[in-house]
């Protein structure tokens, strides 16, 4: 887990690139629920999404420890692929992005708008992530992953904006797609010292994390999610569900039909878009709200990337 000093640092890194999200209140999100409620808005970065943070930090440490390197290959359901299509363009590199077949459109050209050459394969993720691998030995690509100690180092740094502008909070929630995202939370709680709990949340049709915490062991488990394809986990990082298991409080399961009907509460109350994997904390929220009566709780809109398909789906539902 990055230090205090670490993630500063990479805040200095990507501030060129990113200023600090906001961290708004929302009185019409609020309404009924009983609680003081901040939502983290990294929905407002270049790529939409909270990725590229982590994406231009380790950009940045790869080529100060290989300077030789001529491109990278990554495999993603769109954040982490356009994070990386940014930050190797930023760098002059070139990038090359696995994606499974049927990905959300609007991705997949926003990967090429960045100048990324875009692979289909396979039908979920981790189909696009084995033949990644088989591409990067063949191609003599750099194969970045979607968990790892530099990602999780810059994404951190928005856990600290977070942590620095809404003091004394007691919970936060947090989607859980490989896990950088909730590594990056409770590193920023660790170097701050705070007693804030977190709440992971994934999507109830891609389980592999709830069933892993609830079980104490490393389970696989199918996705099926047709709205949060940010978290369409199978497989857990073994490194990521061991930080899990450490920090997290609890994890809570949204399905579809909860997330959809979160996307359209967020569009009305705050006229901000949140993919399906955006909303999952403030659904999570929604569920427990009876638990958190008269606290300070933030959630993390960790993308606003969705589908215009989707989108039409969630104002209609």
């Amino acid at each position: 887990m990055p230090t205090l000093r670490e993630i500063e640092a990479a805040a200095v890194l990507i501030r060129p690139h990113i200023p600090t999200t906001p961290t708004y209140r929302w009185p019409l999100l609020e309404h009924g629920l009983g609680c003081e409620l901040w939502l983290k808005h990294e929905n407002h970065t270049p790529v939409g999404a909270f990725k590229i943070r982590g994406g231009l930090v380790y950009m940045d440490e790869l080529k100060r420890q290989q300077p030789e390197v001529r491109g990278v290959i990554a495999a993603t359901t769109g954040n982490h692929g356009q994070s990386i299509a940014y930050a190797a363009r930023h760098n002059g590199l070139r990038a090359v992005i696995v994606v499974p077949h049927g990905n959300n459109p609007e991705k997949n050209n926003a990967m090429r708008s960045l100048g990324a050459e875009l692979v289909e394969h396979g039908n979920e993720f981790q189909e696009a992530l084995e033949f990644s691998r088989e591409l990067a030995a063949t191609e003599g690509l750099h194969a970045i992953p979607s968990f790892h100690p530099w990602l999780v180092r810059g994404v951190a740094t928005y856990a600290l904006e977070m942590f620095r502008s809404v003091v004394d909070l007691d919970a936060v929630f947090v989607p859980i797609g490989l896990g950088s995202g909730f590594c990056g939370i409770a590193a920023a709680r660790e170097a701050l010292g705070l007693k804030t709990k977190i709440i992971g949340v994934v999507s109830e049709h891609a389980p592999a994390y709830a069933l892993s915490f609830q079980q104490g062991q490393f389970v696989e488990q199918p996705s099926t999610t047709r709205v949060a394809e940010g978290v369409a986990c199978k497989t857990p990082n073994k490194d990521a569900l061991g930080q899990v298991m450490r920090h997290a409080h609890e994890i809570v399961t949204v399905n579809d039909d909860e997330a959809l009907t979160a996307m359209r509460e967020i569009i009305q109350a705050t006229h901000n878009i949140a993919e399906g994997a955006g909303t999952l904390a403030y659904a999570a929220l929604k569920k427990q709200a009876d638990q958190w009566q008269g606290k300070r709780v933030a959630c993390v809109l960790t993308g606003g990337n969705a589908s215009m398909t989707i989108l039409r789906k969630a104002l209609e539902h």
